[in-house]
């Protein structure tokens, strides 16, 4: 008789190679990684810690494919821990098995290997991936995604120079673990003790480029809970895709993005040779943290200089004005030939709306988020093994109400139901007085209305139903309302 936890990963390989004979039919081309996942020693911030590695690298390495590409990514877990990976952004569609989280996914056992098969169909843009169970993310395991277009797809910008992967985040010089036990004995997180610029506190990072070209850097926020603001001295950034949807090339001097959120900027070299400051800050904080980094002109003449530029603070207009001047470019091509504004997903008509109110509060002693006064306990058994080997008492569809209810924090293993290819209306509300970041994993959505106060049917008169940004993390700030269009194949949503 196997134990329990051996039947389960049984089960995932089995499951695993049932879907790998699906995949492996497809005729667009392959790419194969390795990876080995290791502890290691770090210094980010200027002091010995214990970080993940992939391949002994922290960051772990990036990942580079063309729209359609199959990856095989084979991890070996050589942590004395479980270990899981997801992959924030690329899409899954009708395989959410391979999404990394848990619930859909088994985590790795210590000194065991996982093969995840993920094929970038149909999607162009910029993300990450990052370790998704016991709190790991704050030791490492995460790095960057990019999905090229493919070679006779137009794109809406000449090609760069250079292409950058810029991972920004905040970063606690305490172990991971001891960061789990803070919460886990009621109380919530201090404030972080840097913020980290690609794996390196301030004045670590450094990018060479040269004089009067153009390039591309691809942000995104790996942090655990603050939004962040990133800026270049000197500089203007044109922003031209976000999370794998080319959006209307409007220039900013910064930008604001907030966790699990991506963006891709072209910045042309107009300065004179000399080196500036890349400034990170954190945003709605009462202290302010900030890390620096270099630009480096090939033929600087003078290293960086002057003040660190500075950049909003407090300030939730700016931000929430900003988030709405983000639009989808309607003529340009998204990985296929045809405009982006050829789905017209404000004539759709709403078959669903779903509204979504987090909480926070202690249960049994322990510090707990929920949303719709549920609180979400892992089962023993993944989900979606669950769901296909049709094992009963797992979980219980209607778990969590598509309203909030009002009533206090309960724990329960929340799994709320959809009809296929409904297209839902989702609200989040947050009453809370803290910035959050939503992500759908696997899917895409129309972030169609932002605003403050509490949702109305009213509200929908404000939507944006022509040129909305197709993406997968949004932001809902304090004391306001986020609303989302989703065509719901498949529905998970999770609050980072």
């Amino acid at each position: 008789m196997l134990p329990k936890s051996a039947l389960i990963w049984q089960l995932c390989v089995v499951y695993f190679l049932a879907m790998f004979a699906i995949v492996a039919r497809a005729e667009s081309p392959y790419r194969f990684f390795t990876w080995n996942v290791t502890y290691g020693d770090i210094y980010p911030l200027g002091v010995r810690q214990q970080g993940i590695l992939i391949n002994g690298q922290f960051p772990g390495p990036d990942i580079y494919s063309v729209t359609n590409d199959n990856l095989i990514i084979n991890v070996h877990n050589s942590l004395p821990e479980p270990f899981l990976i997801s992959w924030n952004g690329v899409q899954q569609r009708r395989n959410s098995y391979e999404d990394g989280v848990y619930g859909t996914t088994c985590p790795i056992p210590p000194g065991k290997n996982f093969t995840y098969i993920l094929q970038v169909k149909d999607q162009i843009g910029s993300y990450f991936y990052f370790p998704s169970v016991g709190f790991q993310k704050a030791a490492g395991g995460f790095g960057g995604i990019r999905i090229l277009s493919r070679p006779l797809i137009p794109v809406p910008f000449p090609e760069p120079a250079g292409d950058f992967t810029v991972l920004i985040g905040d970063w606690y010089k305490a172990n991971h673990n001891k960061l789990k036990s803070v919460l886990d004995r009621g109380h919530r997180l201090p404030s972080p003790d840097g913020i980290l610029i690609n794996g390196h506190g301030s004045n670590g990072a450094s990018f060479t480029v040269e004089q009067g070209k153009t390039y591309r850097f691809r942000i995104s926020n790996v942090g655990l809970q603050h939004s962040l603001n990133f800026r270049i001295q000197g500089h203007k950034m044109k922003l031209v895709e976000v999370e794998g949807t080319h959006t209307i090339q409007t220039t900013y001097s910064s930008l604001d993005v907030h966790v699990g959120q991506s963006y891709s900027v072209l910045v042309t070299m107009d300065q004179p040779p000399q080196d500036f400051y890349i400034a990170v800050s954190t945003r709605f904080t009462n202290k302010v943290l900030t890390s620096t980094g270099t630009l480096h002109y090939s033929n600087s003449a003078h290293p960086v200089s002057g003040p660190v530029p500075g950049g909003p603070t407090t300030q939730i207009d700016w931000s929430l004005n900003q988030a709405r001047s983000i639009r989808t470019n309607l003529t340009a091509s998204g990985p296929r030939p045809n405009p982006q504004g050829s789905y017209h997903y404000g004539l759709i008509n709403i078959s669903r709306t779903i509204k979504l109110e987090s909480s926070a509060g202690q249960v049994n002693g322990k510090q707990r988020y929920a949303v719709n006064s549920v609180s979400f306990i892992p089962a023993d058994t993944p989900l979606k093994l669950a769901d296909y080997f049709k094992i009963g008492g797992v979980f219980r569809v209607g778990s969590i109400q598509d309203q909030p209810t009002g009533g206090n924090i309960y724990l329960d293993t929340s799994v709320m139901g959809a009809d296929f290819r409904g297209f839902i209306e989702i609200v989040f509300q947050n009453h809370e007085n803290i910035v959050q970041s939503w992500h759908i994993d696997g899917y895409n959505f129309w972030v169609v209305g932002m605003n403050g106060g509490v949702w109305t049917p009213a509200s929908r008169n404000e939507y944006n139903l022509r040129d909305a940004v197709s993406r997968c993390t949004t932001q809902v700030r304090c004391l306001l309302k986020e609303i989302l269009l989703h065509n719901a194949n498949h529905l998970k949503c999770c609050r980072k």
